[in-house]
C-alpha cells in the first residue's frame, strides 16, 4: 500500500511515510470563530474529516488536531459593533460551528485547541525565536525578521522581493524589513490582553499554529492542511517560525483545498452569493452537500450552483434506489448456475481494489466516486436481467456488492441511511403535487399485478396508463414493480 499526496511544499505527489509507523498526525487550521460558517468552511471541514476516514480505513492511527482563533482583530471589531464581550462571541460561534459540523456528520477532531488557552506556549515559542536572533520587539509588538530565514517564500514559491513588490504594505517605522510579521501585539485600549516580558497584549495569527501544533503534535510532524488562501501569508509564516525555533523540518506534508465559487463567481457577501452552511442544509439533505464536494477532486475549484445540487441529489436517490431494490430481494434462491455474466461479476468483485486505488492517488474522491456510481450500474444491469426466482449465489454477490459500496461510500459520509427509508421521503415529497396517495397507488399496481397474473394484458395496460396520465411512472422488475413521479 502507498497513498501518495500532493505536496505544496515540494509541487508533487509523495509518498504518505508517518513519522511514527502506521500514526498520522495531522494539524489542520481551523475557523476563526466571529460568524457563521459558510460553504469554503464546509469543503475544508469536509475533506479533512474524508483524509482521516480514509486514512483510519486503511489501517492508520490517526491524531487529528483542528484549532479555533478565539482572539484575532474580525472577532473584537465583530464584538464591538454587537456590544459584547470579544470572548463571549467568540464561543458563540465556536458553538455554531459545531453545530453545523454535526448536522454535516463530520468525525470530531481528536483535539480542538483555543488560541486563548495557548498564550503561555506562544509567549514561550516568541522567546525562542527573540534568543535565536530570528525575532526582536519593538514598543510593545515582537516581529520576526523574514531577512534571516533563508527559505522564506519556498511554500507559496514567491521571492521576497516579489512579495515585497506585490503587497500592499503599511509603512511601520517599528519594522526592521517591510515583510517582517508580528508575532506578539502590544495591548490597545479596550482589547484583550495578556501578560508577557514585552508589555501587555495579544499574540499575532501567525504563532498561534505553530505554539499549538508543537504543544500536541511535537516540533516535526506528518501533515499540516487548510485551504489554498492560507498558503500565503499564515502557512508560510508558520514554518519560518516554527523551524527558526526548533532548527527542525516543520510539517512533512503540506495540503491545500481549492476555493469554492458561486456559479462561477467569487463567494462574498457584498455580491449577495454568501451561503452559509445552515442555509445549504435547509433545502438538501447533508449527504447531498458531500457528493457535491467530493466530486471534484479536493485540489480543484469547486463550483457551487443549484443546478450542480440538484445534480448530487439525482446521483444519491440513484443510489439509493440501487440499495433498496438489493434490500428487497429475497435472502435466499434455489440451487443453479449463476446468470450473471463473467464482466459484470469481475467488475462488482474488483470495485474495492479500485476505490482503492483512486483514494491512494492523492485522495482522488471525483474517480473512487465514479467508480461507485459504475458499481450501482451494473447491479442495476444485473437487477433487470434476474429471473424471477434468482438463485442463492447470484443473490449473495449482489448483498455483497452493496456491502462495499456501503462500506467505501462510508469513508466520504454516503449511503449511511436506510434506503428504504430514503427512497419513502423522496416518494413523500414527490407526491405534494400529486392528487393521488401511497396508497392508492399501491393499491391500483395490486390490481395490475392480478390483472397480469390472469395475462389480462388489456386491464393491466389500462392501469398503467392511468396511473401514467396522473403523474405515475411503474418500474418491473424482477423484485416487483417499483414507480416514481413523472418528471
Amino acid at each position: 500500500m502507498s497513498i501518495r499526496i500532493y505536496n505544496t511544499l515540494t509541487r508533487k505527489k509523495e509518498a504518505l511515510h508517518p513519522i511514527e509507523k502506521a500514526h498520522v498526525k495531522l494539524y489542520v487550521c481551523g475557523i476563526t470563530s466571529y460568524d457563521y460558517c459558510h460553504i469554503g468552511h464546509a469543503r475544508s471541514a469536509l475533506v479533512f474529516d474524508m483524509v482521516v476516514r480514509y486514512l483510519r480505513h486503511r489501517g492508520f492511527k490517526v491524531t487529528y488536531i483542528r484549532n479555533f482563533t478565539d482572539i484575532d482583530d474580525k472577532i473584537i471589531n465583530r464584538a464591538n459593533e454587537q456590544g459584547v464581550d470579544a470572548n463571549s462571541l467568540a464561543l458563540r460561534f465556536i458553538d455554531e460551528f459545531h453545530h453545523d459540523m454535526d448536522a454535516l456528520g463530520t468525525l470530531q477532531p481528536d483535539l480542538e485547541p483555543k488560541a486563548t488557552e495557548h498564550v503561555g506556549e506562544m509567549i514561550s515559542l516568541i522567546k525562542d525565536l527573540i534568543d535565536e536572533g530570528m525575532a526582536y520587539p519593538a514598543n510593545g509588538d515582537v516581529y520576526f525578521r523574514v531577512e534571516r530565514f533563508a527559505e522564506y517564500g519556498r511554500l507559496s514559491g514567491r521571492s521576497l522581493e516579489d512579495m515585497q513588490a506585490g503587497a500592499r504594505v503599511e509603512v511601520n517605522e517599528k519594522k526592521e524589513h517591510p515583510m517582517d510579521f508580528v508575532l506578539w501585539k502590544g495591548a490597545k485600549p479596550g482589547e484583550p490582553k495578556w501578560e508577557s516580558p514585552w508589555g501587555d497584549g495579544r499574540p499575532g495569527w501567525h504563532i498561534e499554529c505553530s505554539a499549538m501544533s508543537r504543544r500536541y503534535l511535537g516540533e516535526t510532524f506528518d501533515i499540516h492542511g487548510g485551504g489554498k488562501d492560507l498558503i500565503f501569508p499564515h502557512h508560510e509564516n508558520e514554518i519560518a517560525q516554527s523551524c527558526a525555533a526548533s532548527g527542525k523540518s516543520f510539517a512533512n506534508l503540506w495540503m491545500h483545498h481549492g476555493f469554492v465559487t458561486i456559479k462561477e463567481e467569487k463567494m462574498s457577501k457584498s455580491l449577495g452569493n454568501f451561503l452559509t452552511i445552515r442555509d445549504v442544509l435547509k433545502e438538501y439533505e447533508p449527504e447531498v452537500l458531500r457528493l457535491l464536494i467530493f466530486s471534484t477532486q479536493y485540489r480543484n475549484p469547486l463550483d457551487f450552483s443549484e443546478a450542480a445540487m440538484q445534480d448530487a441529489r439525482s446521483g444519491l436517490e440513484r443510489m439509493y434506489d440501487c440499495l433498496a431494490r438489493v434490500a428487497a430481494l429475497p435472502e435466499d434462491g434455489p440451487a443453479g448456475a449463476s446468470t450473471v455474466n463473467e464482466k459484470d461479476r469481475n467488475s462488482l468483485e474488483s470495485l474495492v481494489t479500485r476505490f482503492h486505488a483512486a483514494m491512494d492517488n492523492d485522495f482522488n474522491t471525483a474517480q473512487a466516486l465514479g467508480h461507485l456510481f459504475d458499481a450501482v450500474k451494473t447491479i442495476n444491469k444485473i437487477l433487470r436481467q434476474l429471473p424471477e426466482q434468482p438463485v442463492t449465489g447470484d443473490l449473495h454477490m449482489l448483498r455483497s456488492a452493496v456491502g462495499s459500496c456501503r462500506e467505501l461510500g462510508g469513508i466520504l459520509g454516503l449511503l449511511q441511511r436506510d434506503p428504504a427509508a430514503v427512497i419513502a421521503a423522496k416518494k413523500e415529497k414527490s407526491l405534494a403535487g400529486i392528487d393521488l396517495s401511497e396508497e392508492e397507488i399501491n393499491e391500483m399496481i395490486a390490481r395490475r399485478n392480478q390483472a397480469r397474473a390472469a395475462k389480462d394484458w388489456a386491464a393491466s395496460d389500462e392501469v398503467r396508463d392511468l396511473l401514467f396520465e396522473r403523474g405515475i411512472v411503474l418500474k418491473d422488475s424482477p423484485e416487483g414493480t417499483t414507480w416514481e413521479v413523472r418528471s
